[in-house]
């Protein structure tokens, strides 16, 4: 049985929408490959989309190693959308995650709040945005997702977005209903040395860690387009890149199903 770190902390002011800038910063240089893969430049396998993936989990987590490289291998696998969103609530253990913030909490609080629980838990995986499952479990989340495609439940709407000169462009095809165009930035690849805490002098490498959250438009099922300057991606070493998430909302305060997703990498090599 997986294990879980669950917090007993009190209840966070639900919020979704336009999150605040990334707190922390890495321990590692930008530029550094995590000891068990490179950051790739060329491009994920062919096939469509699967899913997305979203993972919450800390550094101060002794539980949240093994769901740390799950994600990898969704990374390198390509068939979804795999994001990591580090919170706050284990930093009293010790060690302040250098990729935390609060918004990333409230974002796992709101996600709670649409599915009837009443705690959060690392680590936690949100899978399309309908149902969570222990993110160091890979047969359960491909299982899961797989399921939900067969109910039609996966990702309807096409997505795509691309670099082109200094411009991120972003087309939503047709569909039913409505959602927000959310765009999630992130770092490809982090290697944190954590130094106290539960995970104490362990090197872990993180992959596709959300450092800022953004609702940019809505989607009213018609065929949409949007544009981002690509500054908004903060290149380094080819260490960045940005996730489009068609996500739909239970309420102005809470998110729901993810319809419909793709993933943009800043430099030369252009979409995931």
């Amino acid at each position: 049985m997986i294990s879980a770190c669950t917090p007993t902390i009190r209840r966070l002011t639900l919020a979704v929408g336009l999150f605040g800038a990334f707190c922390g910063a890495s321990a590692a240089d930008d530029g550094r490959a995590a000891k068990d893969g490179a950051v790739k430049d060329g491009a994920v396998g062919g096939g469509e989309i699967k899913g997305v993936v979203e993972l919450f989990t800390s550094q101060g987590c002794s539980s949240c190693p093994p769901a740390d490289a799950a994600l990898k291998k969704l990374v390198d696998e390509g068939e979804v959308v795999a994001l990591a969103y580090h919170v706050d609530y284990w930093n009293y253990l010790g060690w302040a995650d250098t990729l935390a913030s609060k918004e990333n909490t409230e974002r796992q609080y709101a996600y709670a709040r649409m599915l009837g629980r009443y705690g959060v838990y690392t680590p936690q995986a949100i899978l399309n945005g309908r149902d969570h499952a222990n993110g160091a479990d890979l047969p359960a989340i491909r299982n899961r997702l797989a399921l939900m495609d067969e109910k039609g439940k996966g990702l309807l709407v096409p997505v795509d977005a691309s670099i082109g000169g200094d411009e991120i462009s972003i087309k939503v095809g047709a569909g039913k209903g409505r959602a927000n165009v959310v765009v999630v930035y992130f770092d490809r690849a982090r290697v944190v040395k954590v130094e106290k805490g539960e995970n104490s002098g362990k090197e872990i490498a993180y992959w596709h860690a959300v450092r800022d959250i953004q609702t940019i438009g809505m989607w009213e099922g018609k065929p949409a387009e949007f544009t981002l300057p690509a500054s908004v991606l903060i290149e380094g070493q080819g260490n960045s890149g940005c996730a489009v998430l068609l996500q739909s909302m239970k309420d102005k305060e809470t998110p729901g199903a993810i319809i419909g997703a793709a993933t943009v990498l800043a430099g030369p090599q252009g979409k995931l």
